[in-house]
């Protein structure tokens, strides 16, 4: 079996950067890009705000759906097959989207391109953190998640970059070229992987354990809450921006900058605190550094508000996943990927009813900060079942 010190450093750090640079294709030029891009897409008259919020429920539809066809598909040699298949997915669907201003073949591309997400998001690290449990290196897996913040400052640079010059479904080109390249050699990398299929019991069977508990319910819902709570902020604060601020505003553009930049040094920030004071004391105060962000949205003056609200989500979101998905194997160690695609089917679910509801709210005549509330509420409903949770090794040395 592989060692941490037969472990090169430079082909943990490939490792690595593959794992980031595949998220960065699907969910920075995949799904978050849409963030910054919903202004334009707006003010270009594709489509109107009420209508750009149903565009992004299916996309987060298609991400539920991926992540529950993850959690059927979940062997490593399912995985070495899909991975591929879902980044090839995700390129084509994002050069459908360049050639369309319909709203029905919008929909239908964002959904596939959710899928091909939502199995991504769920094979990847999964594939990632097997082969670093093997290496004694599972404290290492957070990092993976840097991709995502640099893909939000990617995906920001691409669209303000190019915003004069492109209009309406173009805009979605420089993510569309941008991915290729990065797609294929991220997913070439993680394929040369050296990870057995899994643990087998003398019957020649997976070992595995049950996947609801009484410490895995818990966290589940935990997890719902913080899907519920950061996804309104991720998918509307530009959005509220140009509501609140007058144009030309540099906050217009600048919010998704200050969510991008604050980002990229969360996966390691919360991996060594993790790792200093635990998983799960680290998980309580990443709920409630991320509540009191949205919570600033709603409560303060316009431009503080929304600075405040960036920063606080930006530095935390990320911190949310890897904390979770680390306390849940930590849990039930042979449940591996399945455990990881149930739980990004769970948060899928409710980032899907984020948008769904803030439409609801805004046909009823309800203003977009007041359904920021909504999220206020979700990550508080999350921080309380967080309490819940059992420390795993307190856990597995209960009386059986």
């Amino acid at each position: 079996m592989p060692t941490q010190s037969s472990t090169p450093p430079k082909e943990l750090f490939s490792v690595l950067a593959a794992g980031a640079l595949v998220l960065l294709v699907v969910h920075g030029l995949g799904r978050f890009i849409y963030t910054p891009l919903l202004p334009y897409l707006v003010d270009d008259g594709q489509f109107s705000a009420a209508n750009g919020a149903a565009v992004a429920t299916w996309n987060y539809l298609g991400y539920l759906m991926g992540a529950m066809l993850a959690i059927r598909w979940h062997r490593i040699d399912q995985i070495r097959t899909l991975l591929p298949v879902s980044l090839a997915v995700h390129v084509i669907t994002t050069l459908v989207i360049t050639q369309t201003d319909n709203l029905t073949f919008i929909s239908a591309s964002r959904w596939l391109n959710g899928v091909a997400n939502g199995m991504v998001f769920v094979h990847a690290p999964a594939l990632i953190l097997e082969w670093l449990v093997l290496r004694n290196r599972a404290s290492r897996s957070g990092l993976v998640y840097i991709g995502v913040g640099l893909g939000l400052l990617v995906s920001s640079g691409l669209v303000t970059g190019s915003a004069n010059w492109l209009e309406g479904g173009e805009r979605w080109w420089p993510a569309a070229l941008l991915s290729i390249p990065l797609a294929w050699w991220g997913a070439a990398r993680l394929m040369r992987l050296e990870v057995p299929v899994g643990e087998l019991n003398h019957t020649g069977k997976p070992v595995t354990t049950p996947l609801l508990d009484r410490a895995s319910i818990p966290l589940f819902l935990s997890y719902a809450g913080a899907g519920l709570g950061y996804i309104l902020p991720m998918t509307f604060l530009p959005l509220l921006a140009k509501l609140e601020l007058s144009p030309g505003h540099w906050l217009l553009d600048g919010t998704w900058v200050i969510v991008a930049l604050f980002t990229i040094p969360a996966p390691w920030l919360w991996n060594k605190l993790g790792g200093k004071i635990g998983d799960l004391p680290a998980l309580k105060l990443n709920f409630l550094i991320q509540l009191l962000g949205v919570l600033a949205a709603v409560i303060l003056p316009e431009g503080l508000g929304l600075i405040l609200c960036a920063a606080l989500v930006g530095s935390t979101f990320l911190g949310t996943v890897l904390l979770t998905q680390r306390i849940g194997r930590a849990l039930h160690p042979h449940q591996g990927p399945r455990l990881s695609a149930a739980m990004v089917a769970l948060y899928g679910f409710t980032q899907m009813v984020g948008p769904w509801l803030t439409k609801q709210w805004l046909d009823g005549g309800g203003t977009l900060v007041s359904a920021f509330g909504i999220g206020v509420g979700a990550l508080a409903f999350g921080l309380v079942f967080a309490f819940f949770v059992p420390r795993p090794e307190i856990w597995h040395a209960r009386e059986p």
